[in-house]
């Protein structure tokens, strides 16, 4: 009986965990900054116009995305890497996926060496990372994300 007890607690442990995240939460550390050199850099350094157009101008997707609770970006440049890494928080489930697809992929549908930006809603949560395929600031954080928002 202790051990099924046990057991409940700490699976509503977890879950209550797993939702209560913030923004701030989900963000990379200084010390979880892989190293090569990679310095943190104001506003957006995104690989495509596209990514940070939708950053900077979420209110205007709201009525196709939902409406934005707050967001948040991080930006790096080391010599052989750089760009943005962006949080967003949604009032309630993002429900844009087929139109951040469009805009961010256009006719490709999917990832390219022109538009390498990836994403992943988790619930609420929206994070894109406008970084290439192989950054290893997108592995760090890919990383995280999976950890905080299983």
């Amino acid at each position: 009986m202790k051990f099924t007890i046990t057991l409940s607690t700490l699976l509503l442990l977890f879950a209550t965990n797993s939702f209560s995240q913030t923004l701030t939460d989900l963000k990379l550390k200084p010390k979880e900054i892989p190293k090569g050199g990679y310095m943190v850099s104001d506003g957006n350094v995104c690989i495509t116009p596209q990514a940070c157009s939708f950053y900077n101008d979420i209110e205007t997707y709201s009525n196709i995305v939902g409406t934005v609770k707050s967001k948040a970006i991080q930006s790096f440049k080391s010599k052989a890497d750089r760009g943005s890494i962006m949080y967003f928080e949604f009032d309630h489930v993002f429900k844009g996926d087929r139109f951040l697809q469009g805009l961010l992929w256009g006719k490709a549908g999917e990832p390219t060496d022109e538009h390498p930006e990836e994403y992943v809603v988790k619930g609420k949560f929206l994070i894109i990372w406008s970084l290439k395929a192989d950054s290893p600031l997108k592995e760090k954080s890919e990383t995280k994300i999976e950890t905080l928002l299983p």
